[in-house]
């Protein structure tokens, strides 16, 4: 399932770079160079611009549905803690044991030495 999404996505993807740099920008944009001739003749002079215009819209809102339903679909599903460190406290891992601690001490023949 999650596969699918993606692919779809990416030809999504693909087809709104494609339909972006077909519109006509203030430099002319590939429009006027690659097939601009055509797209004037199908759609008319200004319902080129139009409908790639509409079709840009139609694609970027599909972009980020579809973006949004791969997020939800390919999240993690998370167990009874919310978070790492609710489990860490759980689990007692945050605070050091005190096995094999000890604090140093001095030894007798130097603490005599010491109050004298």
């Amino acid at each position: 399932m999650l596969g699918f999404l993606i692919t779809i996505h990416a030809i999504i993807s693909l087809l709104l770079v494609t339909v972006v740099l077909m519109q006509a920008s203030q430099g002319g944009g590939l429009a006027g160079s690659i097939g601009g001739q055509t797209t004037n003749a199908i759609f008319g002079g200004r319902g080129a611009a139009t409908a790639l215009s509409k079709i840009t819209t139609y694609l970027a809102v599909a972009f980020m549905g579809l973006a949004l339903l791969i997020s939800l679909v390919g999240s993690p599903v998370t167990g009874g803690a919310n978070s790492v460190i609710e489990q860490a406290q759980e689990e007692r891992t945050l605070a050091p044991t005190t096995d094999g601690l000890a604090l140093p001490t001095l030894p007798l023949q130097d603490t005599e030495k010491i109050n004298k």
